[in-house]
């Protein structure tokens, strides 16, 4: 992983941890969207306007890729180096859950 891709994406935004989670599976903009919603009980939606901007995104840094179109919607999936860096975020966030755990036991 390159310096650009570490410096841009860790640590994650929750938009970004968020699309990269759900296109574990192949899915669209639009079923981000709800499967975000759904998944956080409504507490994160995401705006079509950082939705696509940010599929745009990952998509030139390589770490979503383009596999085809359905019904004028454009499916992505995750790459090698997107699952890397959900990777190095799921560690990030289990760090700081732990950290926290810890600090509070100790007071």
């Amino acid at each position: 992983m390159d310096a650009h891709i570490r410096k841009v994406y860790v640590p994650m935004t929750e938009t970004g941890f968020y699309i990269l989670l759900c296109l574990q599976e192949p899915n669209h903009g639009y079923g981000i969207v709800q499967r975000v919603e759904k998944m956080t009980e409504g507490e994160i939606r995401l705006s079509p306007g950082t939705m696509y901007g940010s599929l745009s995104k990952m998509e030139k840094d390589g770490l979503i890729t383009f596999i085809r179109e359905e019904e004028k919607r454009k499916i992505y999936e995750i790459t090698e180096l997107g699952r890397e860096v959900l990777r190095l975020e799921f560690q990030r966030i289990e760090r700081l859950y732990r950290n926290a755990r810890e600090e509070r036991h100790e007071r």
